[in-house]
Formats: structure tokens, sequence, C-alpha cells
């Protein structure tokens, strides 16, 4: 009997991704995966198109978001499972991460300008497909498309590497709530929190510091992960006895190259649902 696996980690075109929630879906039945999670930055915006593609096709959707915060420097990112994302507190504090992306987006392109590279913020909603309105989440990855679509950058990964990445000459750093900060605001949402992709950040003091104040668990394994950070992490979890999640971190392909990697490349059994869903975890 096939194991059911799950894919906790996704992107759409509700955040920087390449494909509509709907898509994400589809490509997520069809490679055999019994359930995918929504998880994109700052925002739940794809949700209910990715739900209801989900109950038609037959597969699980589980409602997240991955948190953009900050600390000793470094973006940390927090994953949220089940939030109540109809929750107006909730909605609001999302809104309000959107609103400080959408002002570093102004600030690197006042910083690319000073490096005589013209770009505006109308070029990059039309990178990215988008409006302007309140829940669509626009960052970095589009103004990095902007770049490769000018000419100025060959590939989106050039564009970080030579622009826009930390300690660039474009790069922008603005307020972030913390990671602490993070965990709590899922909490409240009646969610569960994860700490995304440690392996990046080389702070697993931090790791642990969290671990202590309670996030439910750690991303174990990631298409960013080494064989040896995946052990490692593993260990760790286990030691401290917290959820083991796992995730392609798919953002759909960009000039024929599939960002972080392709959905179901890192996946977990599916009966970690029912850890990471609040409601399940009460009828235990």
């Amino acid at each position: 009997m096939a194991i059911k696996r799950a894919d906790l980690h996704t992107h759409t075109t509700a955040s920087d991704g390449t494909r509509s929630p709907a898509d994400v879906v589809r490509l997520a039945a069809s490679s055999g995966l019994a359930a995918v999670a929504i998880t994109d930055h700052d925002t739940m915006a794809g949700v209910a198109e990715a739900i209801e593609e989900g109950s038609r096709i037959g597969i699980q959707v589980v409602p997240g978001v991955e948190i953009s915060a900050s600390a000793n420097g470094k973006d940390i990112h927090v994953l949220g499972y089940y939030p109540d994302w109809h929750n107006e507190v909730w909605l609001e504090r999302l809104q309000q991460l959107r609103q400080g992306r959408a002002l570093r987006n102004e600030r690197i392109i006042g910083k690319l300008s000073q490096l005589g590279i013209t770009i505006t913020l109308e070029e990059v909603y039309a990178a990215a497909g988008k409006t302007g309105s309140d829940d669509e989440t626009v960052g970095r990855p589009h103004i990095a498309a902007v770049l490769v679509d000018k000419g100025i950058a060959l590939s989106v990964s050039e564009a970080f590497d030579t622009l826009l990445g930390s300690g660039k000459p474009g790069f922008v750093s603005v307020p972030r709530i913390t990671p602490f900060e993070a965990v709590d605001w899922i909490r409240e949402a009646g969610g569960t929190s994860i700490i995304a992709h440690p392996g990046l950040y080389g702070e697993d003091e931090l790791v642990e510091e969290l671990i202590r104040y309670g996030i439910g668990g750690v991303e174990v394994y990631h298409s960013d992960h080494s064989k040896q950070e995946e052990e490692r992490y593993l260990k760790l979890a286990r030691r401290y006895q917290v959820i083991e999640t796992g995730g392609s971190d798919y953002h759909g392909e960009r000039g024929g190259v599939v960002y972080h990697g392709g959905i179901g490349s890192r996946s977990v059994h599916a009966g970690v649902l029912m850890q990471l869903n609040p409601v399940w975890r009460k009828k235990e």
C-alpha cells in the first residue's frame, strides 16, 4: 500500500509563486500527493480557491501562511497552519506585514534608481500579475523579474546575487516582527507554528529558543536542506518532541528553472496533518 504524502510548503500567485492556487493543487494531485499546504508569504488570499479545487478533485488542502519576521539582523520565516483565516485581527496583522513589504519595494526601487537602474512599481505589479490590492503580496522576486525582463540581470538568481540579496547594493531592510511575535500571532489565530527552513539561517540557538518559547515544530525536510541538515533537525525535533514537517517550498518555474524544488520533492507522511490541526489534536 502506498504511503500517503503531504507537501506542506508551497507558494502561489497570491504571493511570489508563478502558478495559481488551483494550478498548484492540481499539480500536487498529479504528483501523487494526498495533501498540499498553501503557504503564501504574509497572505491567505489563495486559500479559498485552493480548498475549492481540492474538494473538486479529491486532495486535502491545508490552509497556511509563511510569515516574514526578523531576528539578529536576518529574515526568519515562520509557517502557520490552520489559523482562522476569517479572523479579523489575524487578517489585519497580515495586512500590516504586507504594508511593510510595500514600503520595502518602494525603497528598493529608489535605491536602484540611485544606481542608474530605472524601474517602476507599475512594472513590478505587471510582472507579478497583480493589481495592487490589499490582500496581494508583492516582493523582491517580482522586482527581480522586471530586472530580467529589462536585461539588467540574466536570471532571478543573478538579480538577487548582484543587486537584491542581503548586503547587495539594492538591498533594503525594514522593521519586521520577531519570530516570537509570529508564534504568538499564529497561536492567537488558533493555528500551529513551525520554524521554516532552519538550515538557511545558521541560527540553531534561535531555533531552540523558539522551541522552548512554544513554537509547534520544525521544518525538517526542505529543498535547500542537505541530508546532514535534515538529520540534525530531525534529532532536534525529536529531542524536544515537537512536530516534524517538510515541504518543497515550491514557487513554480521562472525561465524554465524550478525555484527551490519541484512540488512533492520534499514531503512528509500525511498523518502529520492531525498533529498540525488544533481541532484534531483536541480530539486525541
